[in-house]
């Protein structure tokens, strides 16, 4: 009995370890992923919200997730009270849950020198650190999976059908984390049973179905409940396009991960995959193909995948204009620092407007060169639609005329992310290039690859130790399975994430287990190899591994501490030359404390240091990655999402003027909106989810709120795509001056010389030909057609139908900018609009 209950010290030295740095500063996390929060917040308000996810406490729409991570910090939020820290409390309690689970799992198999070897590597993996450390669902995601084969091996063990069954049905209560990440390792769970349980093949069989039956009930559990509700009772479904749960797990959350995204794309972020090549620090900007065809008169189209823009007939046939075509040099629009787009100097040509093929000039690193009948606008280095959407650049980032800072929400672009990127927008898509090589990469590799190498050689060289000689070469030993187990995660999630297309860095934590058991099981199998008494090949495996670590690492840290690198390749070098010598010589027993501290400094130091950044710097972000970069940038908004600010002044006027209304305020996406829902609790609409494009409601629908006086005003803070909502607002919602919540408004006036103009409006140098008119009552899509002749740019342009760019005579444009505390919600410039007197 005392054996039994006897404490591993070393465990209790590591899962105190793993609590310092998962759970340090926590009190420094602010609003954490503010995304989340917001849910949070919202769900602490009624069961239903609390049942369905939903992100506003009105319950209009949910977050992008299932709810079983947020339920838990709903919990500690309604216990503690909603803060920073009460809302990370979760995540922190099952990363170290999962320190411990690592030892379970190896040490009953390999002993407890493997066991902690497991641990600490789980413990010291600098993505495990910074996602424990935030309210995102990895950290909850892992604890499930790794709880999940905890059960399977008893299941093995005991024998018996209804272990094996709650083993898959804890997959299932996973894929309510995270949808189908959970089953991720599913083929190698069937795979393990198989080999590891000694029945009969029918009886293995039965149990197999058994467990498939426990894993489909509690997947749909929850899934199913939700489609099966009327839309009406409950909110919509957040990041889907058919506002169904299952739509949303296999699309965005699920096919979509491997194949590149294509949905919910061009507002908040312009998307990301369709090529399987992410490089470093972000984006790569598009190279667009700005040729204006014939055939329709539908506005050109953006792809903002890859940066072609598919233009609908802009132009008619005619003949070229005469004159002279303007001098000096051709202006440029960089679509991420100025909303005015002017060519400088020359003198405009002179002659019959032009009507032949005009094309729009390909924009280029984000650069749109005038004087090409240039009419689209900027969008992250996108020329978007062909012509300009509701009159505004959007995330160019030019709102109404106004520069806004560069990362989502107002957030300015941090650098210094993974693999050098930004920690930002950039960092969030800094994935690597795809291939087999991706995860060694430096944009991956330094949050989880530090000892990749060492599994991998451990791999190989305990599957071959721990075989029996006298089995055939299908019959396994009991250790061997387990060995196959994680190698099995490793091949799974190594490989998928080699080739996907949409996915984050933090995502690395899926093969931190595999990493970490891999390392425990197989460094003491390759020791014992190299000093066995027999000369195999398997002698080389132990110093392959640290060479190539050292290598590795050296190459890791060396942007960051030059010297550091030469330190690394040094005690990798004097680790296996001291190896070498103990082999061969009388000196083994003197040199092994030599050989373990030079083995140590070599693969270990560089990982603990990179692990202890977030910690020191008290990051917890919504994109959390470790770097030395965050010691000098500071940690708590570390991403430059989900990390907003909220304006005291407008709040406080929304407060005033709110009267009975349902919501605060409506907006465009819950970037902007979450901030607001923290800070007071009350219900802000966020009419198109995460990233502002969710079909979450109808004009219809938004004109019934507005009627009824259930919804007062409409902020636009520029995140929308191209919305018949957003579009309706700003035709028919009247501007509230920035001075009325201590801030101010500016005019600016450009004048047209040359080259030709874009403002975020159609210019245009002789008389409109037409009005757009709409009945605020109507739909959009009755809306007449408005078409405009710009000779400063040569180019004839039809808006499509319902296009409400504004156009504006005598080559001058007139915007407004609004600002105050914080300029507008979020941290950046937009407009609010008071829609009171709209059917009055």
């Amino acid at each position: 009995m005392r054996a039994r209950l006897r404490l591993d010290w070393f465990l209790v030295g590591i899962l105190i370890s793993a609590l310092f740095l998962y759970a340090w500063k926590i009190w420094e996390a602010g609003s954490a992923n503010d995304f989340y929060t917001a849910a949070i917040v919202s769900m602490t308000k009624s069961w239903k919200n609390f049942w369905y996810a939903s992100f506003d406490p009105a319950g209009f729409i949910t977050v992008d997730k299932p709810p079983v991570a947020l339920w838990f910090m709903a919990i500690s939020a309604k216990i503690f009270g909603v803060h920073g820290w009460s809302v990370v409390l979760p995540s922190v309690l099952f990363g170290v849950g999962s320190v411990y689970l690592m030892y379970r799992l190896v040490q009953p198999k390999f002993g407890r020198i493997a066991g902690n070897l497991a641990a600490l590597t789980m413990t010291l993996t600098p993505i495990v650190v910074a996602d424990s450390r935030t309210n995102n669902m990895d950290a909850t995601l892992i604890f499930f999976l790794l709880l999940a084969l905890y059960v399977l091996q008893k299941a093995t063990q005991a024998q018996r059908p209804w272990f094996v069954m709650l083993s898959f049905g804890l997959i299932g209560v996973a894929f309510n984390v995270k949808m189908l990440q959970a089953f991720m390792i599913l083929p190698i769970m069937y795979v393990y049973y198989w080999l590891a349980t000694k029945k009969p093949w029918r009886r293995k069989l039965g149990h197999l179905a058994l467990a498939t039956l426990s894993l489909v009930f509690f997947t749909l559990l929850w899934p199913l409940s939700v489609d099966l509700t009327s839309a009406s009772e409950r909110p919509y479904e957040g990041g889907s396009e058919t506002n169904s749960v299952l739509e949303l797990a296999f699309g965005y959350n699920g096919t979509q991960r491997l194949l590149g995204q294509t949905t919910g794309t061009g507002a908040r972020f312009s998307g990301m995959g369709g090529s399987r090549s992410e490089m470093g620090g972000g984006q790569t900007p598009p190279s667009g193909d700005g040729t204006a065809q014939a055939g329709g008169n539908t506005a050109g189209v953006s792809d903002g995948t890859t940066g072609n823009t598919n233009s609908g007939n802009n132009t008619q046939a005619g003949t070229p204009p005469a004159g002279t075509p303007p001098s000096g040099s051709p202006g440029n629009s960089n679509g991420a620092t100025t909303g005015n787009s002017q060519g400088q100097g020359g003198t405009p040509p002179s002659g019959t407007a032009p009507s032949g093929n005009g094309q729009t000039d390909g924009t280029t690193n984000g650069n749109t060169t005038a004087g090409n009948g240039t009419d689209g606008t900027t969008t992250n280095g996108n020329t978007t639609n062909g012509n300009t959407a509701n009159g505004n650049t959007t995330n160019g980032n030019t709102t109404n005329g106004t520069t806004t800072p560069g990362g989502p929400g107002g957030q300015q672009m941090r650098t210094g992310g993974p693999g050098g990127g930004n920690g930002g927008a950039g960092g969030a898509f800094n994935i690597g290039t795809a291939g087999p090589f991706r995860i060694f990469q430096k944009a991956l590799g330094q949050q989880v690859s530090w000892l990749l190498a060492v599994a991998m050689v451990g791999l190989i060289g305990a599957f071959y130790f721990y075989r029996r000689r006298k089995n055939r070469w299908y019959q396994t030993t009991a250790r061997q399975n387990e060995v196959i187990l994680w190698a099995g995660w490793l091949i799974l999630t190594y490989g998928f994430f080699s080739v996907a297309s949409f996915f984050h860095p933090y995502y690395m934590i899926m093969l931190a287990p595999a990493i970490a058991a891999l390392v425990g099981i197989g460094l003491p199998a390759i020791w014992r190899q190299f000093w066995a008494k027999r000369n195999h090949w398997t002698l080389a495996l132990l110093p392959l591994a640290i060479l190539v670590t050292s290598g590795l690492q050296a190459w890791y840290v060396y942007s960051y501490y030059p010297w550091l690198s030469w330190i690394l390749l040094l005690a990798g070098a004097t680790a296996v030359a001291l190896l070498l010598i103990g082999k061969f010589s009388n000196l083994k027993k003197k040199l092994v404390p030599s050989i373990l501290v030079s083995s140590t400094i070599a693969m270990v130091i560089a990982p603990a240091w990179w692990s202890l950044t977030p910690t020191l710097s008290g990051e917890s972000a919504a994109i959390p990655y470790a770097s030395p970069s965050l010691l000098s940038t500071g940690g708590s908004q570390a991403g430059g999402l989900g990390s907003e600010t909220v304006n005291s002044g407008l709040l406080s006027y929304l407060q005033k003027h709110q009267g009975s209304a349902t919501y605060l305020f409506a907006t465009t996406d819950s970037g902007t909106a979450a901030p607001y829902i923290i800070a007071t609790g009350d219900a802000v609409m966020a009419i198109g989810g995460f990233n502002g494009t969710d079909p979450a409601i109808t004009l219809n629908q938004f004109k019934q709120l507005v009627k009824s006086g259930q919804l007062k005003y409409f902020y636009v803070a520029g995140k929308s795509s191209n919305n018949t909502i957003v579009k309706w607002v700003e035709k028919y919602g009247k501007q509230v001056a920035a001075s009325k919540y201590g801030g101010t408004d500016t005019t600016s006036t450009s004048q047209n010389s040359g080259a030709g103009q874009t403002n975020g409006t159609t210019t245009d140098d002789g008389a409109s030909n037409g009005t757009t008119t709409i009945d605020p009552g109507s739909d959009d899509s009755t809306a007449t057609t408005t078409d405009t002749t710009t000779t400063d740019t040569t180019t004839t342009t039809k808006l499509a139908t319902g296009s409400n760019g504004p156009t504006t005579n005598n080559n001058q444009t007139t915007t407004t900018q609004q600002g105050g505390p914080g300029a507008g919600l979020g941290g950046e410039s937009g407009t609010l609009y008071d829609l009171t007197g709209i059917f009055d």
